[in-house]
């Protein structure tokens, strides 16, 4: 049988005379939205010119797919019961939040301007989904909780059992506090060993602000070890009857700020503290010491950051300030360290240039001047002094496998009395976060510093420091911490050379968010040229941390 025919009747529904055009209007089909009879297409006229007709071709009915029947529960009430038998639930709206719209059901009048948006072939497929391959966003994170006003997406948090803090005003506070106890084989550093119970207290505080612009940080870290037995004390080879105290208490705080004047030119400044004693075995360490000295370490830097395109510039003047207090003696007696007390005054510039992004290298020059509150010290030797040093260096991010910052360079120092020679020496210094898979972040750090010493005809001391740390998650509750330190402590013109080891695990188990119990296991090794200055330690501690 042959096929039929197209002709212009096939798409008059009253075909057979049934009833006019203008009575019995085109079949729709049901939830497909349809043209008016004018935009369909038109057969081709025989008499019509080919050309004209190749400049208007007619439209293609290719790729529209209608969809029959109505889809289930399908009405226009939004209460009672639908075909399903399910409860048509309204949404609970929040006080002021406006009622929506009813949605048009079947029979309804479709607006004109709704009538302009269907006309057209219909898609066959929806458009690729923004958030497809992407790990879903809880709605209280997304801000996008239905009947709750919209309020800014929160960041997301990659730690499960980290502090989460709480928010005073624009503010983000956490803190934390950790005790624990163990023993010390060795806390005093000495030739032969005497162990003493331990304890340790060490809170901790971070306050970051959360603006648009400008920024605030305080990041505030101290600790106190204390020890049940105290160590015997010597005076001419004689036992004394009162024995030194080596509690010994330690903190580190800096508050930095930055202020936006515009784009591409920003106010620094920082705040720091630092407050400490002098390490055990340390030639700095007087004998007959009753208690150890507390020092503290004050001052501050203010400056600025320009950019000009890729290229950077960041400057500051520095001022610090380091004060001893008193010695007591175990014969009763105290001695004054005022001859250690000292400012500093320096400045500092960096300049730096994006080469691509990730990479950044720099230049950085520091100079300043030591001036002592007394111009002789204990020994009689001037120790005002005038030093710096030079670096270049890069910081980079690659992929986020691989960041941080690396330099090298020289530094040096020369003091007024021309008994103390200049000290100069190899400078190196950086910090590098490789996080070499999900589970495991291996970090590694270097310094390199000049210090002060009492020692008599030597100019200071030269310390440089390598610290490597591995990080492992055998679960997200239980985390593993290895660390290696090695130092190396040169002291000018006497011919002294320490070299420190220290090797340390430690093994977390975090119970949730604001509880984790810690175990430490330390070994120390203080390896000295000098006869009689060696010594080992071994500090076992077992503690909990709080946080929030």
């Amino acid at each position: 049988m042959a096929a039929q025919s197209l002709t212009p009747d096939l798409f008059n529904p009253n075909r057979g005379g049934f009833a006019s055009p203008e009575t019995l209007p085109t079949r729709r089909t049901a939830g497909v939205p349809q043209a008016p009879p004018d935009a369909l297409p038109a057969l081709p006229d025989p008499n019509a010119d080919p050309r004209k007709s190749r400049e208007t071709p007619a439209t293609s009915r290719i790729g529209q797919v209608p969809t029959y029947g109505l889809p289930a529960a399908n009405g226009a009430s939004g209460s009672g019961y639908d075909s399903l038998n399910r409860k048509r639930q309204q949404p609970k709206l929040y006080p002021g939040q406006p009622k929506p719209k009813r949605p048009l059901g079947p029979g309804s009048p479709v607006p004109a301007a709704a009538q302009d948006r269907t006309l057209g072939p219909p898609r066959i497929a929806p458009p690729p989904s923004e958030t497809a391959h992407k790990t879903p966003v809880p709605p209280a994170m997304a801000g996008i909780v239905p009947g709750q006003p919209l309020r800014r997406r929160l960041k997301a948090d990659d730690d499960a059992f980290g502090a989460v803090g709480d928010y005073a005003g624009s503010f983000l506070i956490k803190g934390g506090l950790e005790l624990s106890a163990g023993y010390d084989t060795n806390p005093a550093r000495l030739q032969k060993p005497i162990g003493s119970p331990v304890y340790v207290v060490a809170p901790d505080l971070l306050v970051q602000s959360d603006w648009e612009r400008h920024a605030l940080v305080a990041d505030l870290r101290g600790s106190f070890s204390g020890y049940t037995n105290n160590m015997p004390a010597t005076i001419d080879g004689f036992a004394s009857p009162s024995p030194v105290e080596i509690d010994r208490p330690d903190f580190t705080g800096h508050v930095d700020g930055r202020l936006d004047v515009d784009r591409d030119f920003k106010l620094t400044s920082q705040l720091r503290l630092r407050l400490a004693t002098d390490n055990p075995g340390s030639p700095n360490v007087q004998a007959g010491l009753q208690k150890y000295p507390i020092y503290a370490t004050y001052g501050g830097t203010f400056g600025f950051d320009q950019t000009f395109n890729r290229f950077q510039v960041a400057a500051g003047a520095t001022i610090d300030r380091t004060a001893y207090t008193d010695s007591k003696l175990t014969d009763g007696s105290v001695f004054d360290n005022h001859d250690r007390d000292f400012n500093q005054y320096g400045g500092v510039g960096r300049f730096s240039y994006d080469l691509k992004p990730g990479l950044k290298p720099f230049v950085e020059i520091q100079g300043d001047t030591r001036v002592h509150d007394q111009a002789a010290d204990r020994n009689g030797y001037f120790r005002d002094s005038n030093g710096g040093y030079a670096k270049v260096g890069s910081s980079f991010e690659f992929s986020r496998i691989l960041t941080g910052e690396v330099s090298v360079g020289y530094s040096a120092r020369s003091y007024t009395d021309p008994r103390l020679s200049q000290l100069a020496g190899f400078l190196t210094a950086g910090s590098l976060i490789w996080n070499a898979s999900g589970l495991t972040t291996v970090k590694f750090a270097t310094d390199t510093q000049i210090a002060e010493t009492t020692i008599p005809g030597s100019s200071g001391v030269l310390v440089h420091t390598y610290a490597a740390e591995v990080d492992h998650d055998f679960r997200r509750w239980l985390t593993a911490v290895g660390k290696f330190t090695y130092g190396t402590y040169d002291y000018q013109n006497q011919g002294r050379n320490d070299k420190t080891y220290s090797l340390e695990g430690n093994l977390i188990y975090k119970l949730n968010r604001n509880i984790w119990i810690k175990g430490t296991l330390r070994h120390d090794i203080l390896d000295s040229n000098q006869a009689g200055s060696s010594s080992q330690g071994t500090v076992v501690m077992v503690g909990v941390r709080l946080q929030n």
